[in-house]
């Protein structure tokens, strides 16, 4: 029996494999302040599954190629820090000489041979061919010394609408990295580790130059690992030191271990090159199975390619399968539309495929792309943040337990089916987003990269510290060689491949700290941030990665999830900082959550406030109300925290409404809004939450068996929380739509004025008596009432600037399901003379439980 996706066959394979799946972890990430912060409160959940025994194929036989399975319908519609002495640097040195492609002889001769991309870039004058890749060159900084590698004039030519777009990108040598010292002079005082650790990148950047002709180079390990065909065949790549003998295996050779026997050179990189056949068609057919079989120190294991680009788990089979994807020239997805500039703030709609349609199933591609866009579109939102597209064989993992970097998720469609969706929302000029994992990897030993030369060792630091015992994942060793390679090169191809706009990385705590956050309590003291604990090897990483991002795509977005506040995040990597543009406030989410358990009397203006704005100078910040975490099963949404099981019973407009409901609808746009008028230079949405989602995200899990025997019940592979009912937010019969309403104009509030990134933000008034908060962001005027009862007339309000005044929002306006109390035809003047701090004022109704925002107009 074959399983067809536009006339690709998937046959029925069985395998004597065994899995033992695992149910959501209800353990989450800690979550602390950005800045100051003195309790620990965990918040994301991870879903684990648990690590498998490799178990070889030959049971498997020849078969035809295959891309998606499913049913017969068409998818298509460290080092240690301060303490760690040079000799650890030219120990890491030497390393770097030893493993694969970092002598220049060697890295010739890979590249020379099978015709690679990279050796063909320069012809007999030395010139650059016209549309070939770039050759490097390297740059001296004013010392004299090496810096990161400078592309010579490289041009990005991109065909759209019949025209051509040139873009010049390089990546910049590595500055004095001393202007952390003037932006935070706090900083001084752990000038040996900082400056250590910019010394440390240094290195690394000089040896990068020196091995691999730069970052760019070093960069398109794609180009050389996994498979590449050029005019005479296949060469296939792996970096598997551990292993004594290794075999390409595949639908291409009937399986056949003897057929493809791949050689080893001394730096531990297996190859082999098959030529094309005959006819000279490729001599591995598109679409077709593949994997490579090696004799390990754990015995004989078949592993999925570590650089394969797209992977498919077959109906009724445990184990995936590397799928071999080259698809002819006329059925590859040519991207038609630019990828649109990044503007000044950014609104994001967090988002997953899988879980992003009405029915419970698995979404595809293409049904995000034709139905969901268009919604993002027309909220407002001008970037939207996909997860899960790195494939992960356990569904319930939200896409954090990676199994394999270079695949996006089959369950969704195939490869070209995303660049459709991409292409897409660039055409409606939205910004894409990737949520990134390379804070660790899935500890699947048959579908990713755990033990896959057969040591604990391989990609990741062995033993307790390859571990993470909360997340049950593996750990990278980011001061490897191969490492840095396979990661940097990995978010290269996302960006180069499939266009996307820029990333959100995910666990950045654990990354920098080899405590990983967990059970620290982060208070701001600086002694936390520069000690022991921090992993330099993670934090340079971080500082490449987003050199190589900055660098060959000026205009891509870097956001890191730190919830530690580590100073210098969001400062250039030239400067001496870590590089990102955004930090995520992940302050905010677990303030609204505090406060939503207390009385409204017991809510304090001013803490509200300190936390919103509790951000370092000079660095931008994505702000939130709540986000995926929240929408978790086991956990409550902001709407559900203020309305509860009334939202099965009360929504309907021709029922009568209740006391909570009508609490719960005011504040949840109060509460939205106040975040993204004082929370940062970014705001982002989980899908869903616009409009208070009634239902919690539970990912279809079996039950779990744990090690001790306890059994923690799933909901028996259940997809029916596992979706989005956009269709509540859009009736127009539900109190629902009033919230979506709102949510709506808010992001085009901010498209109008773009009050976000203005630098005028002054906050004139916190009365905790009055419930009143009152503050300007650009020439917009903000006045929240958060008090239950009390309204206010001719409630004067302090302003900077003169002038007349309009309503331009009201959250009690009845088309956001509010009562209609503001007199939107109104005008209010200015009068002069101090007040709340203020060269001038204007008297205003205050209604309870009301946020209104007002606009200086000239007419």
């Amino acid at each position: 029996m074959a399983y067809t996706l536009s006339g690709i066959r998937l046959p029925t394979v069985r395998t004597a494999c065994i899995s033992n799946r695992s149910s959501i972890h209800c353990e989450r990430k800690n979550v602390n302040s950005l800045l100051v912060r003195k309790d620990s409160s965990p918040r994301k959940i991870f879903a684990v599954k648990s690590s498998h025994d490799s178990d070889s194929s030959s049971t498997a036989t020849a078969s035809e190629k295959i891309l998606v399975p499913g049913s017969e319908a068409d998818l298509s519609s460290s080092s240690v820090d301060l303490v760690e002495t040079p000799v650890a640097i030219s120990e890491n040195a030497q390393v770097f000489q030893e493993v694969a492609g970092t002598s220049v002889a060697e890295d010739n001769r890979i590249h020379g041979e099978q015709n690679n991309v990279s050796s063909e870039l320069v012809n007999s004058d030395n010139k650059v061919d016209d549309e070939q890749h770039l050759v490097p060159v390297q740059v001296m900084n004013s010392d004299g010394k090496v810096g990161c590698v400078e592309m010579s004039a490289p041009l990005e030519t991109r065909e759209s609408d019949g025209q051509s777009e040139a873009k010049t990108r390089s990546i910049p040598p590595p500055g004095t990295g001393q202007r952390i010292y003037e932006i935070d002079p706090m900083l001084n005082g752990f000038r040996n580790h900082l400056d250590y650790r910019y010394e440390h990148y240094k290195k690394m950047c000089e040896l990068i130059d020196k091995y691999e002709g730069g970052l760019e180079a070093f960069s398109r390990g794609y180009e050389k690992f996994g498979f590449n065909r050029s005019a005479t065949g296949i060469t296939y790549r792996e970096w598997v030191p551990g292993a004594k003998w290794a075999a390409l295996i595949g639908d291409f050779n009937n399986w056949n271990p003897n057929a493809d026997v791949m050689t080893r050179n001394e730096f531990g990189v297996w190859e082999i090159f098959l030529p094309n056949n005959a006819d000279g068609s490729p001599p591995i057919p598109h679409g077709s199975r593949v994997k490579i079989r090696m004799d390990t120190p754990s015995g004989i294991k078949d592993s999925i390619p570590a650089w394969i680009k797209f992977s498919v788990q077959a109906p009724s089979e445990i184990p995936y399968n590397g799928i071999y994807y080259d698809p002819p020239e006329e059925e590859k997805y040519v991207f038609k539309h630019p990828q649109p500039k990044r503007p000044k703030s950014l609104r994001i709609y967090e988002s997953h495929v899988g879980m992003s349609g009405m029915e419970p199933m698995i979404n595809t591609y293409a049904n995000f792309r034709d139905d969901v866009l268009p919604r993002i579109k027309k909220l407002g939102y001008n970037a939207v943040q996909i997860m899960a597209i790195q494939e992960h064989s356990y569904y319930a993992s939200f896409g954090y337990h990676v199994t394999n970097f270079f695949a996006p998720s089959s369950r969704f469609g195939t490869p070209d089916d995303l660049k459709s969706l991409i292409d897409k929302a660039h055409e409606l000029g939205l910004l894409v987003l990737m949520d990134i994992v390379h804070s660790h990897a899935s500890n699947n030993v048959l579908d990713g990269l755990n033990m896959f030369d057969g040591t604990d060792s391989h990609y990741f630091h062995s033993g307790a510290r390859g571990y993470h015992w909360m997340w049950d994942s593996r750990l990278f060793n980011y001061g490897h060689w191969e490492v840095l390679r396979f990661l940097l090169s990995n978010a290269r191809w996302w960006l180069e491949e499939y266009k996307f706009d820029g990333f959100r990385f995910d666990g950045v705590t654990s990354m920098m700290y080899t405590h990983h956050g967990l059970q620290v309590e982060f208070t701001g003291n600086y002694n936390e941030y520069f000690g022991l604990a921090t992993d330099v090897d993670a934090v340079v990483y971080l500082m490449l990665v987003n050199d190589l991002i900055h660098g060959l795509f000026p205009d891509a977005v870097a956001i890191g999830e730190d919830v530690s506040g580590m100073p210098t995040f969001c400062i250039p990597v030239q400067d001496g900082g870590i590089g990102f543009d955004y930090r995520l406030h992940m302050a905010i989410a677990d303030k609204w959550i505090e406060v939503l358990q207390k009385k409204d009397e017991n809510w304090n203006m001013g803490d509200i406030v300190h936390t919103l704005i509790n951000r370092r100078w000079l660095e931008n910040c994505v702000a939130y109300a709540e986000s995926h975490d929240q929408a978790l099963v086991g956990d409550k949404t902001i709407a559900f925290w203020l309305m509860d099981k009334d939202m099965y019973d009360f929504m309907a407009l021709d029922i009568p409404s209740t006391p909570v409901i009508d609490r719960g609808i005011a504040l949840h746009k109060m509460i939205r809004l106040i975040t993204m008028g004082l929370g940062g230079e970014g705001y982002l949405n989980f899908m869903g939450n616009e409009f208070g989602h009634p239902e919690w995200i539970d990912f279809p899990r079996g039950d779990q068996h744990l090690p001790d025997g306890r059994i923690i019940p799933g909901n028996n592979n259940s997809f029916d929380k596992c979706r989005r009912r956009f269709d509540l937010g859009d009736a127009e019969y539900l109190r629902y739509h009033g919230m979506q309403e709102f949510d709506q104009a808010m992001q085009h509030l901010e498209e109008k004025y773009g009050f976000m990134t203005l630098g005028h933000q002054y906050i004139s008034r916190k009365d905790e008596g009055d419930k009143i908060i009152v503050f300007e962001r650009g020439d917009l005027v903000f006045v929240f009432n958060f008090h239950w009862n009390n309204s206010y007339s001719d409630y004067r309000i302090g302003c900077l600037k003169p002038g007349k005044y309009k309503v331009v929002l009201d959250s009690d306006d009845k088309l956001f399901g509010g009562f209609g109390r503001i007199d939107h035809r109104a005008e209010y003047f200015t009068s002069d003379g101090w007040y709340d701090d203020r060269p001038h004022s204007f008297m205003v109704y205050a209604p309870c439980r009301t946020a209104v925002v007002y606009a200086l107009t000239e007419d």
